[in-house]
């Protein structure tokens, strides 16, 4: 008797990822009352945007987006932002750092390494509680830095916003326990298993716009700390510090003040994936000064409250 013949049905490996972001998408929709989605413009939050978009389609997005902003951003991320925003008919909510620094509840660094990139927590965690958000959609990916590696992708946080990294909940068989009480919230990570050559893969494949600055392109730079910092009206130059021109592109987007570039060619989304295969260095790593301050510093801000 001839045996009879399974076949296995896989999906690939990148609509495999785009299903599981928009299950946790409609998961958190069917389950929590405010959802939120963070959005700064920043290449992670832009393919975390698509992918919220294709999940409900073709209904609008069921939660508004939140950029929390530094005061201190790129001019063309803020720009893209915009239009995008406009583009898609969304509720834009911008918790301003400035906002907090004018009211006291923040106060501002000073000197050439001053950065407003730490006070982003208390703007955040305010703009949480006045509009009263129980669930907050973030682009950390696991493979970006070691503390985001321990995140869940629902990840509890207390009334206080801290996270303890000890005392996380079971996931198994991707089953999400988005329980909280009143005050409470849940972070949650739709591109958790993504890496960086994912996000790409993906924005060729779907021809996502981003901003420009993502791609190689002239600018203006300072040498500091192995890294390469734009030379904008936010960076104080330091004694001896001699701005120039060269061709770089940005792996990550922050605040001017902390996020670094690296210098390239990739001048389209085929060129980006060519060069990330061939790194070694997360994009945090390699462009983030603000990563730098201590071997824990990502987490000791995440316990803060910090996404």
């Amino acid at each position: 008797m001839e045996r009879t013949r399974r076949y296995a049905y896989e999906l690939p490996h990148l609509d495999a990822l785009e299903a599981e972001s928009a299950h946790i998408f409609r998961e958190v929709a069917a389950t929590f009352e405010r959802p939120v989605l963070l959005f700064s413009g920043g290449k992670d939050s832009v393919v975390m945007l698509h992918l919220a978009a294709k999940a409900f389609w073709p209904a609008p997005l069921p939660f508004p987006v939140m950029h929390i902003d530094t005061g201190h951003n790129f001019d063309e991320v803020i720009e893209f932002r915009d239009r995008t925003v406009a583009q898609l008919g969304l509720r834009l909510v911008v918790g301003s750092v400035q906002d907090d620094i004018d009211a006291g509840r923040s106060v501002e660094e000073t000197g050439p390494r001053a950065s407003r990139n730490r006070l982003q927590t208390n703007t955040l965690l305010r703009s949480i509680r006045e509009h009263r958000f129980d669930a907050i959609f973030g682009g950390a990916r696991r493979d970006e830095e070691k503390a985001r590696a321990k995140e869940r992708v629902f990840s509890f946080r207390d009334e206080y916003g801290q996270w303890d990294p000890r005392n996380q909940r079971p996931e198994l068989w991707n089953l999400y326990n988005g329980r909280h009480r009143p005050g409470e919230h849940i972070r949650v990570f739709p591109l958790s298993n993504w890496t960086e050559l994912d996000i790409w893969h993906y924005i060729a494949a779907e021809r996502i716009e981003l901003p420009p600055l993502y791609y190689a392109h002239r600018r203006s730079v300072v040498q500091r700390d192995g890294m390469l910092l734009a030379h904008t009206r936010f960076l104080e130059l330091l004694d001896g510090e001699q701005p120039y021109d060269t061709t770089v592109r940005f792996r990550t987007v922050g605040d001017a003040t902390c996020t670094g570039c690296v210098e390239s060619t990739a001048a389209t989304p085929d060129e980006v994936v060519a060069e990330v295969a061939a790194t070694r260095v997360t994009e945090r790593g390699a462009t983030r000064a603000d990563d730098r301050i201590s071997e824990a510093g990502m987490e000791d801000r995440k316990r803060e409250g910090y996404f």
